[in-house]
């Protein structure tokens, strides 16, 4: 595991990482979302780890038109909000509303990372970290020379070594717990 520090970036998928992951379906409203368990406890630590904590999703649910970009914004608003009570932060958040699989910013495209480091050019993709709960995500990591952290759920069956994950935990608090460990024995 590398030397984390505050020159590396963080970039989280949302949905299954930060929130519950709705099957068959999209989270559209605050009734409808549901933080992971832990989740306020990783961010808190998290944050005091990496210089940039920056959130990556795809939101097809936009270009669908079962929400529109400002009820996606204000979702966004009041996740932040929650998380900043508690002690955590998302410094920006970054979303592809795209139905194309194909498109440019939608996962495992690179695009959104490319906007994030416009809007923060001291990011450097080799010092940053992708954790997702999607293959896509990896991707997205790996295409730019990424540290990848693959959230697998308990009950799903997962091996590695995988060539797209450098290490797979059960949650973002079981990572944010161990990456913890790792740096106090320096």
């Amino acid at each position: 595991m590398p030397g984390f520090d505050k020159s590396w970036t963080l970039f989280l998928d949302r949905d299954g990482v930060i929130n519950v992951e709705k099957k068959d379906g999209y989270v559209l409203s605050q009734e409808e979302f549901y933080f992971e368990s832990g989740v306020f406890e990783a961010l808190r630590l998290l944050q005091t780890i990496f210089g940039h904590v920056l959130v990556v999703t795809n939101q097809r649910c936009v270009g669908k038109g079962l929400i529109t970009t400002q009820q996606l914004d204000a979702l966004h608003r009041w996740m932040c909000k929650e998380i900043e009570n508690h002690g955590g932060r998302i410094d920006r958040i970054y979303y592809c509303p795209d139905v194309e699989e194909d498109s440019p910013c939608r996962k495992p495209q690179t695009g959104m990372a490319l906007r994030a480091r416009q809007d923060f050019p001291d990011i450097a993709f080799h010092r940053s970290v992708m954790v997702g709960n999607h293959f896509s995500d990896m991707q997205f990591g790996k295409q730019l020379g990424m540290y990848t952290v693959f959230i697998a759920p308990a009950d799903e069956s997962f091996s590695t070594p995988h060539p797209l994950v450098d290490v797979c935990y059960p949650s973002l608090l079981a990572w944010a717990h161990s990456l913890k460990q790792h740096l106090q024995k320096f």
